[in-house]
């Protein structure tokens, strides 16, 4: 891995704990929201809790995002500039944007990062965007190795990509249909989240082929094998799905990934400071988790990418239930390594693929005694979606903390003492003590007592790992005297990383380079008249106003998604041995209907209404 630098690993953070949690458990840089203008309205923060969590990051030389990425109002532009300007002054690495109205404002230097919700798919938009002043593009979830490789040949801007959580069915900032439904737009924040709900598959004279399944809810993505393929196709930056997720969820997913990033690239250089000793083993099976797939990275007809019978959380599968009586089931685990615990929750899905839960009140090896007996069948896969023991830990990595390797050199003469504190990026600090020289009676003692002393960190957000001091010191010094000292050197030692710190942020210059397309339907969404504008200066002739603004007329395209439903289902056209389903096809929830359309060519499903 000598060719690659370590990529950045980018966390969620709901609030002020949980970006606390993300740095601690390892992350290089978090992304966060404001009161408004989020694409997760219920995750909004503070200014005030904004900056107190860049002030934490950046002792780390972590990166703070500002998420701004819902399309605007035009009565909301101002407001959104101001905190634009507001995010800046606070030292906020950059702004997630999806409107383009904030590269018509007049903004700081600050950096800027196309959002997902801006539709980046090809390398022509990418392109684009690096073009118009964007650092960093935040890629589609939808694309494979080879996609993200070709676009990093025609780019040189930043590329994000995810690599952990929940997935949207549909392509981000793409999705009308929560608007449709509920009148509340994904593209402003309010999605209601319409694809997890259940639906019938249907013919065109309303024959149920499917009943009352989760057609549209995809399991979570998981690229934990495929982190060293996604560096060398190009992105530096791997970011965890989870704005709405609590400290539990972050520690345990950013501890996962922090530690297997340091073994892929064991000997590269990380893009932040410090390390962190982790008191649990992570593992995302034992947080919030639908089942895991890998999406279309590591391959291009995946199957089997849907959680069909429910959009909870599942957790880890254990195994089956081999058999019950009245009291107990006996279970048939995967591994002997296995076992379950009062108080550990499990669940599983009864014979009308139903799911139920309950808790273990008693545990003998592999017989269990539950709280709750009813619906359990024998021969069910059985999960567990509450370890107890696990939970504990993560508790206790509440004192988690987050170090950076210091030196600390000590000299001394007559009239003064000086020390010396250099961390792991060179940053170096030196104070000079008044100390009246005393003759020590013992200076092997005298050594060892410096050593000893010096090496205390005590409560600050560093570790020492070396003390150098002369081994023919001869002088005697309190103790109280050594640890004053070396307090000082490091509380000067982090102010001085404090001023040290640099935003990479950018001004950006206007101007004309040409968009892909001459048109934008109402999918370009533009809401306002900065957005229209900064279009219009890239040569689009004409454009259509945002669904927010004027909902299309006729059927319209209110989801386009990679994922296909025949091919789920067994049934994609291209697959000879599959079985066929009669077209048109319909899904059916509470009276409402939604045409289905397969664009076989493009390997595309389409959601009409």
């Amino acid at each position: 891995m000598a060719n690659f630098k370590s990529p950045e690993l980018l966390a969620p953070a709901k609030n002020l704990e949980v970006a606390l949690a993300a740095i601690n458990h390892g992350a290089d840089a978090l992304y966060m929201g404001a009161a408004k203008f989020g694409a997760r309205e219920a995750a909004g923060n503070s200014l005030q809790d904004i900056e107190k969590a860049v002030r934490y990051a950046h002792k780390f030389r972590a990166k703070v995002f500002l998420t701004l990425n819902t399309i605007l109002h035009e009565h909301e532009l101002e407001e959104a500039r101001k905190l634009a300007v507001a995010a800046y002054e606070m030292g906020c690495d950059a702004l997630i944007v999806q409107d383009m109205a904030f590269l018509e404002m007049d903004l700081p230097p600050i950096a800027l990062h196309a959002s997902t919700q801006t539709h980046n798919t090809t390398p022509e938009k990418v392109k684009f965007l690096q073009d118009v002043g964007f650092q960093r593009v935040v890629l589609a979830r939808e694309l494979s190795l080879r996609q993200i490789a070709e676009i990093r040949t025609a780019t040189t801007v930043e590329l994000e990509s995810f690599i952990h959580g929940a997935l949207c069915v549909s392509y981000s900032g793409q999705c009308y249909l929560s608007h449709m439904l509920t009148g509340r737009s994904a593209n402003r924040g309010a999605c209601a989240q319409p694809c997890r709900s259940a639906y019938n598959l249907v013919d065109e004279q309303g024959k149920i082929i499917v009943r009352n399944k989760h057609l549209l809810s995809l399991r979570d993505l998981n690229l934990t094998d495929q982190l060293q393929q996604l560096a060398q196709a190009g992105v530096c930056s791997f970011k965890i799905e989870g704005r709405l997720k609590d400290a539990d969820y972050v520690k345990n997913v950013v501890g996962h990934y922090r530690k297997t990033l340091d073994e892929v690239f064991a000997g590269q250089k990380r893009p932040s400071s410090g390390h962190v000793d982790l008191n649990f083993e992570p593992n995302p099976a034992k947080t919030f988790s639908r089942g895991f797939s890998t999406y279309f990275a590591a391959k291009d007809k995946p199957a089997n990418l849907a959680s069909l019978n429910t959009p909870k959380s599942v957790g880890e599968k254990l195994g089956r239930i081999k058999s019950l009586d009245k009291q107990s089931i006996t279970i048939e685990f995967e591994s002997e390594a296995l076992r379950l615990n009062p108080g550990d929750g499990i669940c599983f899905f009864d014979k009308t693929g139903n799911l139920h839960g309950t808790n273990v009140n008693r545990a003998e090896g592999n017989r269990l005694w539950l709280n709750n007996m009813s619906d359990i069948n024998a021969g069910a896969p059985l999960f567990r979606n509450f370890d107890l023991n696990f939970q504990k830990q993560l508790d206790n990595s509440n004192s988690a903390k987050r170090l950076i390797n210091v030196e600390i050199a000590f000299e001394s003469n007559e009239n003064s003492v000086q020390l010396t504190a250099k961390d792991e990026d060179g940053i170096i600090n030196t104070q000079i003590f008044e100390k009246e020289y005393i003759k020590s009676n013992n200076s092997a003692k005298t050594l060892a007592t410096i050593q000893e002393q010096l090496s205390k960190a005590g409560s600050s957000i560093f570790n020492i790992t070396n003390v150098k001091a002369n081994s023919n010191e001869t002088g005697f010094y309190a103790i109280s005297e050594l640890n004053s000292w070396r307090r000082t050197i490091l509380e000067k030692l982090e102010e001085k990383r404090d001023l040290y710190y640099q935003n990479e942020g950018q001004s950006n210059t206007k101007n004309n380079t040409p968009y892909p397309n001459l048109n934008l339907s109402f999918k370009g969404n533009v809401l306002n008249s900065l957005s229209k504008q900064f279009y219009m200066r890239h040569g689009v002739k004409e454009i259509a106003p945002a669904y927010e603004a004027e909902k299309p007329i006729g059927e319209v395209e209110l989801m386009v998604t990679r994922y296909c439903l025949l091919r789920e289902l067994g049934s994609c056209k291209k697959d000879k041995s599959g079985k066929r389903l009669q077209e048109p096809l319909f899904l059916e929830n509470n009276g409402r209907r939604l045409k289905l359309n397969f664009d076989c060519r493009n390997c595309q499903m389409k959601v009409l209404g």
